[in-house]
C-alpha cells in the first residue's frame, strides 16, 4: 500500500528509483489545480446533481401526496430536528427515551460544526433556519462530491473517478446527502482532507482533519487517516535518507484535535470539572444506548433477523453492512493506497461496533466512498449497455427507497 501521488508540498531533491520513487515539486499553484480539477470533475459533478435532484423531487412529490412538506422532511427529520434546535437555541435539551428505563436523550451526542454554521448562516441569511440548515447541506454535499472525484481521480483515474461519484450518488441511504444531516459536511471535510494527504499537503490536511473531527464522531477516521499516512511518509524517508518533515508531524498532531476537543468539552460540561473529561462524551452516548461492542449489537441483531421477520429496512441495511465488509476484504487484496484504506477501515469498525440503531449503519457507512472503488471500475469496464441497465438499476432503487424511508416508514435514519 502506497501514500503516492504525483503532486507533492514540496520539491525533493534526492534521486531514487522503483518503489521509492521522487514526487516532483507541483508544477501548478493551488488555485490553477483547484481550476483544473474543477474542469476535470464537471461531467462527475453533473451526473452527482442529476442524481440527487431527481432524489429531492421524488422525495418532495411523495410527501405531499402524503400531506407533509417537503421542507420539514428534508429539514427536521429524525436527527435533523436536533440540529434545528441547537443551531435555534444552542445545546441543553434532553428527552428521556421511550424504548426502555434510563436512556436519556441529549443533544450533546450531536457535534457542534454543522448546527453552527446553520446559526451562523441564519444570522446573514432571512431565509429560516431551516432553510439555511438544507442550503449548507446541500452546498457541502456538491463540494463532497468534487472531493471525492479529486481523491478517486488521483489515485485510480478520471473515467473510474467519474463513475465513483455517479455510483455514490445513487447510493439507497444518499437522500441523506440532501438532507439537514452532518453527513454531506462530514464528506466534504474528509474528502478534501484525504486529497490533501494524498497529494502530500500535510499542513491543509491537518487542518481540514480538526474541522472534520468537529462535524460527526466516526469523523476520527479521518485523524486516523492522517497520522497513517504521517507516519508512513515518515519511515519511507528514513528508509531512503530524506529529512523528516516538521509540517507533516504538525499536520499529525491537529488531525484529531477537533474531535478530542469536543469530547473533551462534553466531559467537562456534564462532569462540572476536569474529573469526567474523558468519559462525559461516552456516557451521554450510552444515554442514547449507544456504546462500543464490537460488532455484538450487531450479530445479535443479524440473527434476529434469520429468525423473526423485520421491516425492509433491516434487511436493507443488513445487506449493505455485509457488502461494505466484502469491499474491505478487496481494499486489503487490492493493496488500496494507506490513507483510503485506514480511513474506510475505520469507518466500516466504528459503524458495525458500535450497538443500537442497526438501521441508521449504512448512513454511517456512507462517507466511506472509497471502498466503491471495485464497483467503480466495473462499471467502466462494462459494455454501456451494461453500464445504463446498472446505472439505471441503481438509481430506480435510489429514489424509491429515498421516498420510502422518508415518507413511510418510521424508522430512525
Amino acid at each position: 500500500m502506497s501514500i503516492a501521488g504525483p503532486v507533492s508540498e514540496e520539491p525533493v531533491s534526492a534521486p531514487a528509483t522503483g518503489r521509492h520513487a521522487r514526487f516532483p515539486a507541483p508544477e501548478r499553484s493551488a488555485g490553477r489545480g483547484l481550476a483544473a480539477s474543477w474542469r476535470a470533475a464537471r461531467r462527475a459533478l453533473l451526473g452527482f446533481a442529476v442524481a440527487r435532484v431527481a432524489g429531492l423531487a421524488v422525495v418532495a412529490l411523495w410527501a405531499h401526496r402524503r400531506g407533509a412538506h417537503p421542507r420539514n422532511v428534508l429539514g427536521l427529520g429524525w436527527d435533523g430536528l436536533w440540529y434545528h434546535r441547537i443551531a435555534d437555541w444552542g445545546y441543553g435539551t434532553f428527552v428521556p427515551g421511550w424504548e426502555k428505563p434510563g436512556l436519556r436523550y441529549s443533544d450533546l451526542a450531536f457535534f457542534p460544526l454543522y448546527p453552527m454554521t446553520v446559526r451562523t448562516v441564519d444570522a446573514v441569511l432571512p431565509v429560516g433556519s431551516v432553510v439555511c440548515a438544507l442550503l449548507i447541506a446541500w452546498l457541502s454535499a456538491g463540494l463532497a462530491a468534487w472531493g471525492v472525484f479529486a481523491v478517486v481521480d488521483h489515485c485510480y483515474g478520471r473515467r473510474v473517478g467519474t463513475a465513483l461519484v455517479l455510483v455514490w450518488g445513487l447510493l439507497p441511504h444518499a437522500i441523506v446527502l440532501t438532507m439537514a444531516y452532518t453527513e454531506p459536511m462530514m464528506c466534504a471535510l474528509a474528502a478534501w482532507a484525504l486529497y490533501a494527504t494524498v497529494t502530500r499537503r500535510w499542513l491543509t490536511a491537518g487542518l481540514l482533519s480538526l474541522l472534520a473531527g468537529l462535524s460527526r464522531p466516526n469523523a476520527a477516521a479521518v485523524a486516523a487517516a492522517v497520522i497513517a499516512a504521517v507516519i508512513a511518509d515518515a519511515w519511507r524517508r528514513r528508509r531512503i535518507g530524506l529529512p523528516q518533515l516538521p509540517r507533516a508531524w504538525l499536520a499529525a498532531l491537529l488531525a484529531p484535535l477537533g474531535w478530542f476537543g469536543y469530547v473533551a468539552w462534553v466531559g467537562w460540561v456534564t462532569a462540572g470539572g476536569p474529573g469526567g473529561v474523558l468519559g462525559g462524551y461516552f456516557a451521554v452516548q450510552r444515554g442514547w444506548g449507544s456504546q462500543y461492542d464490537f460488532g455484538l449489537y450487531a450479530m445479535r441483531y443479524v440473527k434476529r433477523l434469520v429468525l423473526f421477520p423485520e421491516a425492509l429496512t433491516a434487511y436493507l441495511a443488513a445487506a449493505l453492512c455485509a457488502a461494505a465488509v466484502a469491499l474491505v476484504v478487496l481494499a486489503l487484496l487490492d493493496r488500496m493506497p494507506l490513507p483510503l484504506l485506514v480511513y474506510s477501515v475505520a469507518l466500516v469498525a466504528i459503524a458495525l461496533g458500535g450497538a443500537n440503531f442497526f438501521s441508521c449503519k449504512p448512513r454511517f457507512l456512507l462517507p466511506a466512498f472509497p471502498l466503491l472503488v471495485p464497483l467503480a471500475t466495473a462499471l467502466v469496464r462494462a459494455r454501456p449497455r451494461a453500464a445504463a441497465v446498472a446505472v439505471v438499476a441503481l438509481a430506480g432503487i435510489s429514489l424509491g427507497f429515498g421516498a420510502y424511508v422518508l415518507t413511510v416508514v418510521t424508522v430512525p435514519l
